[in-house]
This record gives C-alpha cells, sequence and structure tokens, in this order.
C-alpha cells in the first residue's frame, strides 16, 4: 500500500507551508508581520538547535530563513510615516542580520539565541500595538 505522505519530498515543510498559507490566508497587513516576527524567531531558534547539534546544513538554511525574514522587516518600514521609530528598526535589523551572519560562522548557539531573544522583544511590542 503506497502512503500519501511518503510521495512528497519533504512532508514536514509541506505540512509547514499549508499552516502558513493557513495563518496567512485573509489576514490583515499587522498580522502579518507578526507572523514574520514569530517565524524570525523560530528560525533563530532552530539555528541555535542546530549550531549546539552541530547540524551544519540545518543550521544554514535557519540562518537564511532568519536573515530573509529580517530583511523583509526591513523592507516593510514606511519611513515617512514612521519616522525615527523607522529608522531605530532599520538600524536594528540590520545590526540583527550582522550578528546573525556573523554567529553562522561559528558553532555557539548563544548569538541565535540572544538574536531570537531580541527580535521576540520587538515582537511583543508590536502585538502590543495591534491589540490597543
Amino acid at each position: 500500500m503506497t502512503r500519501y505522505a511518503t510521495a512528497l519530498a519533504d512532508p514536514a515543510a509541506t505540512y509547514r507551508q499549508i499552516d502558513l498559507t493557513g495563518r496567512t490566508t485573509g489576514a490583515n497587513p499587522h498580522r502579518l508581520v507578526g507572523l514574520l516576527y514569530e517565524e524570525g524567531v523560530a528560525a533563530l531558534r532552530a539555528a541555535a538547535c542546530a549550531a549546539e547539534g552541530r547540524q551544519g546544513q540545518i543550521k544554514s538554511e535557519r540562518v537564511s530563513r532568519a536573515t530573509a525574514i529580517l530583511f523583509a522587516l526591513e523592507a516593510g518600514l514606511d519611513f515617512d510615516k514612521g519616522g525615527d521609530v523607522s529608522r531605530a528598526l532599520a538600524t536594528f535589523y540590520h545590526g540583527l542580520r550582522q550578528q546573525v551572519l556573523q554567529a553562522s560562522i561559528g558553532t555557539d548557539p548563544a548569538p541565535f539565541r540572544e538574536a531570537a531573544a531580541s527580535l521576540e522583544e520587538i515582537g511583543g511590542a508590536w502585538a502590543s500595538v495591534g491589540a490597543s
């Protein structure tokens, strides 16, 4: 008997894509930015675990994802409306990207965890803005 999941190249990736599609379909822009924060934190934590377990390929994939998310967050800034806050966030995202890229060279998971905590803090602030 053929199992459907074995016909997929990567069942876990397929599940993640379905989950992401479900969370983004019909979401407002504020929620989409919140999802970027959540996904960025998750990617950074996974990079830390991969660094700890000496899983170079997984670490590299998670670093790439986190970096792309940080680029997306920066690209979405509105400097006309956001003023100083947008400029501060751009500096933050740039610095965090540099930290993540520097950490990707080594095997220490701590910088990834620190980056995840920083991004989670900003994401929490973003979520509280949407709740008010």
